[in-house]
């Protein structure tokens, strides 16, 4: 005589597989969400660099651009307000949500050049690119912007070939 309470072995593994198929689906989801808020986050971050350096040459660089992000983050000594949060403010390379992000600018060939409102000197032109930390991981695009305030992204890096001005040899403007 056979006892009909429980479960037979594979009843069991049957939940198992589907209870291992599930957190395989949900996984993947998580990963893509992931990468996508890590993307989101690093063209926000080039977004509000590009808004920093456009109020700074507006304000007190003399239509020019501040050199780093170290100097839109400084504190003008009139008003006591920076350009750019803490957060991103911060020396070259700096990392984000799983991104490095950098900003590079020619210095000014002015034989006397003016300093900023920050003590620094303003350059004519910048670009920063935004390149994953991990690829594939923490991002699958790189995203790179210039003093044209325009936010480009590619598979392929902008690090290196974003030019200061106008748009890059490859990639898509992002609208």
């Amino acid at each position: 005589m056979r006892d009909s309470r429980g479960f037979t072995l594979i009843e069991l593994l049957i939940v198992l597989a589907i209870i291992g198929v599930l957190v395989s689906i949900a996984v993947a989801g998580y990963q893509t969400a992931r990468i996508r808020g890590d993307e989101s986050s690093a063209v926000v971050a080039l977004d509000s660099i590009n808004k920093g350096q456009f109020a700074y040459a507006q304000t007190c660089g003399n239509q020019r651009f501040a050199p780093t992000l170290v100097s839109l983050g400084t504190p003008v000594p009139a008003s006591g307000v920076s350009f750019l949060s803490p957060d991103l403010a911060q020396p070259d390379p700096l990392i984000k949500s799983g991104y490095f992000i950098r900003m590079a600018a020619t210095e000014p060939e002015d034989e006397q050049p003016r300093k900023g409102c920050t003590d620094e000197i303003p350059v004519p032109a910048y670009q920063v690119t935004a390149d994953p930390v991990n690829p594939g991981v923490s991002g699958l695009r790189s995203f790179g912007t210039n003093s044209d305030r325009v936010i480009f992204d590619d598979q392929a890096t902008f690090t290196g070939n974003m030019p200061e001005t106008g748009p890059p040899a490859h990639g898509r403007e992002i609208k």
